[in-house]
């Protein structure tokens, strides 16, 4: 069968990132597949390209697949980027397709799910209130307050040395305007950004935060997104203090709320032990893959 590959003009474009896509569509000119390349343009990610390729189950096989794969690596290639990333669920066609083509596995990240109707609202609440000395919980929706936000984006730097495997991930490079720009980003899709953090009492300063986002009506599941504390801040229990508190909110603030999502590196055993603690269960395991270029 024929296949015919065509670039698209894609409109999402940040000022971290933008995108390259394709569609395939058969003979008849049906649409059979698509793929998707971010460019990060950021400072210390200008190496990275990350790919989505999907193909309809009922036309794998037809080398639609490897067409939308060789015009997104050569797109890659062409920009000078160093690797592309693609994620592929544990078991998938995408997890025999990528390693096929020359991608190596890089990092394993373990999905879990906390069904709000389990949750114990009183150990949430035993963990709060636990004093944590020279620290105090704060919190905001949407974009951080003009007062705390110097501060958190200095707090962003908690996020550096987060376990990536192998992963040739390079360093987001956080300012004011990307913060704004990514809460922007979530109320302009229509979702609820939720953030706590940990003040230390000292200074005045974010030792560390937690970010949730939840749909804007209020129900299905919330999405987790990142946890961080500052090196000078961490041994204190404050990643597992912020959670907890971000939970009871989501189940005070979203009564018809489903559940909440993350998801954690294998190689980040205190994350997963916190998740584990909090009764976040396993759904399923995804694969990073990078192909080097």
């Amino acid at each position: 069968m024929s296949i015919r590959i065509t670039p698209l003009i894609d409109p999402d474009r940040t000022p971290s990132a933008h995108r390259l896509a394709w569609l395939a569509s058969d003979a008849d000119g049906i649409p059979v597949g698509s793929a998707f390349l971010r460019l990060f343009t950021g400072p210390g990610q200008d190496h990275l390209a990350e790919l989505d390729l999907c193909v309809h189950p009922a036309e794998r096989r037809k080398h639609a697949g490897s067409r939308l794969l060789d015009a997104a690596v050569a797109a890659a290639r062409q920009d000078g980027r160093r690797c592309v990333i693609a994620q592929a669920e544990e078991g998938s066609s995408a997890d025999r397709f990528l390693p096929s083509r020359g991608f190596r596995k890089v990092l394993t990240l373990t999905f879990t799910r906390l069904p709000l109707a389990d949750a114990d609202v009183t150990a949430l609440s035993g963990i709060i209130e636990q004093p944590h000395p020279g620290y105090r919980l704060a919190s905001w929706e949407g974009t951080v307050p003009d007062d705390l936000a110097e501060t958190f984006v200095a707090s962003r730097h908690a996020m550096d040395d987060m376990p990536m495997g192998s992963t040739d991930f390079g360093t987001v490079t956080w300012d004011l305007e990307r913060v704004r720009g990514a809460a922007a980003a979530v109320e302009k899709r229509g979702d609820l950004l939720h953030t706590v953090v940990a003040v230390d009492e000292s200074d005045g300063s974010i030792a560390g935060f937690t970010e949730l986002v939840v749909p804007g009506n209020g129900k299905g599941d919330g999405q987790h997104y990142g946890t961080g504390v500052l090196p000078a801040h961490r041994g204190h229990g404050l990643a597992r203090w912020m959670k907890a508190a971000s939970i009871r909110q989501a189940i005070e603030h979203h009564p018809d709320l489903d559940g909440l999502l993350t998801d954690t590196a294998d190689n980040n055993p205190y994350m997963r032990h916190i998740n584990d603690a909090l009764g976040y269960a396993p759904t399923h395991t995804t694969f990073e893959y990078q192909l080097d270029l």
